[in-house]
């Protein structure tokens, strides 16, 4: 199991169990506990978990977190979501890939359905593909965004600009008829922005609580989408603004 695998499953564990200890996680993992110490420290010291005395407790809620720590959120919704957009993407695509958790359930389904070539500045999304290899991995440099462990900035957006993917699948923290697709850190946005203009084709990956939403940095407006995909958790009035902009709307069901 790779570290980033294990993170994610102690995560998960903690945050759904409320907390745990070190012999528990261990169990679970099957690793030894110094493995699990040493995990538990790392996640404290990103702010992910709280370490206590023999284990941890779930931290408190942050409005941008990272990867490990928003995987558990909505999950059945997101592998929903990225199935139906894996439907939409040719065999052997050259695929964008920006970072989140959504687009990397849609990695994960990319690297299982065979050969294709994925250019992605996620660096947790990057570690998950590695050992894949039939997928042809490209990963753009740039500035190390601890938050959202996203390579972002000029270095990237000048790789990308170098680069002409079929499609490109974009995560965002909001996307609205009136404010297009949105993130926290307008470096993130502007590096997303760049993913946007090498891509043919625009997936938007997003679970319902994201639709109708703005926040800080716009990446692009509504209608640079080309297909929304989301769950029936969505606003109602927010997806028919959004499709009357002349996106393409998706909604799957909410398991």
């Amino acid at each position: 199991m790779l570290r980033t695998e294990r993170h994610s499953r102690i995560v998960e564990h903690v945050v759904a169990q409320g907390g745990a200890n070190v012999v528990e996680l261990s169990n679970l993992l099957h690793v030894s506990p110094a493995t699990v110490r040493r995990d538990l420290q790392y996640l404290d010291d990103q702010r992910v978990l709280r370490r206590t005395h023999g284990g941890a407790v779930a931290g408190e809620e942050y409005d941008e977190t990272p990867p490990v720590r928003r995987a558990g959120r909505a999950r059945a919704q997101k592998r929903a979501i990225a199935e139906a957009a894996v439907e939409l993407i040719p065999r052997g695509a050259v695929v964008g890939l920006t970072g989140g958790t959504t687009t990397a359930e849609v990695a994960r389904l990319l690297a299982e359905r065979g050969p294709l070539t994925i250019v992605t500045n996620a660096l947790d999304i990057a570690a998950q593909l590695v050992p894949h290899t039939e997928v042809s991995l490209v990963v753009v440099g740039g500035h190390a965004r601890s938050r959202t462990w996203e390579l972002v900035g000029p270095a990237a957006e000048k790789a990308l600009a170098e680069y002409h993917t079929d499609v490109t699948v974009l995560g965002v923290d909001g996307v609205s008829a009136a404010h297009g697709c949105t993130t926290h850190d307008q470096l993130e946005a502007s590096t997303n922005r760049a993913f946007v203009t090498s891509g043919e084709t625009v997936l938007v990956v997003a679970d319902g609580s994201k639709v109708g939403r703005a926040t800080f940095a716009r990446i692009c407006p509504a209608g640079d989408v080309d297909h929304l995909i989301t769950d029936e958790g969505a606003r109602g009035g927010g997806l028919d603004a959004i499709a009357a902009a002349g996106v393409h709307v998706t909604t799957v069901p909410v398991p």
